[in-house]
């Protein structure tokens, strides 16, 4: 079937009318105050901690397992993927954007049961992060080790 120049133009217009147009400016704006809200609110229980006593390492600690305790939240109450439409890279590069991906195949996956649900599915999306991660630090580590043998300071 041979295509007419009519219908190639009809078919530009049609992928024109359907491609989102996204405004980068607004986009950053947006990423920019839902990261530094998050960042703010990690900020405030850094400043708690210490200020209930608790040394650096631990307050960082409780900062960590506190946002990822409030993303799951939000994740189960269906509000974190909302935030994160709206902030977009904001919402999802933070701990609690990677908690939300640890949370969210679960919770959808639940009805299929604990095994074949939860345990096959919670970590689709965190899944090559984790592995990609580890592989990476291996690859780092292999890399500075290597260079130490060769007696090269890094």
């Amino acid at each position: 079937m041979k295509v007419t120049k009519e219908q190639e133009k009809d078919y530009q217009k049609y992928v024109k009318q359907k491609t989102p147009v996204h405004n980068l400016p607004l986009n950053m704006a947006k990423a920019f105050v839902v990261g530094g809200t998050i960042c703010v609110i990690g900020q405030a229980i850094l400043d708690y901690c210490k200020k209930q006593g608790l040394d650096r390492d631990t307050s960082g600690g409780w900062c960590s397992m506190i946002l990822v305790l409030l993303s799951v939240l939000l994740t189960g109450f269906n509000l974190y993927s909302q935030i994160a439409k709206w902030g977009g890279a904001g919402a999802l590069v933070p701990i609690t954007g990677f908690a939300n991906s640890v949370a969210a195949p679960a919770i959808e996956y639940k009805k299929e049961g604990q095994v074949m649900g939860i345990g096959c599915k919670i970590f689709t999306i965190a899944g090559p992060v984790i592995l990609y991660g580890v592989f990476t630090s291996w690859l780092l580590g292999l890399l500075y080790w290597g260079a130490a043998k060769l007696g090269v300071s890094l």
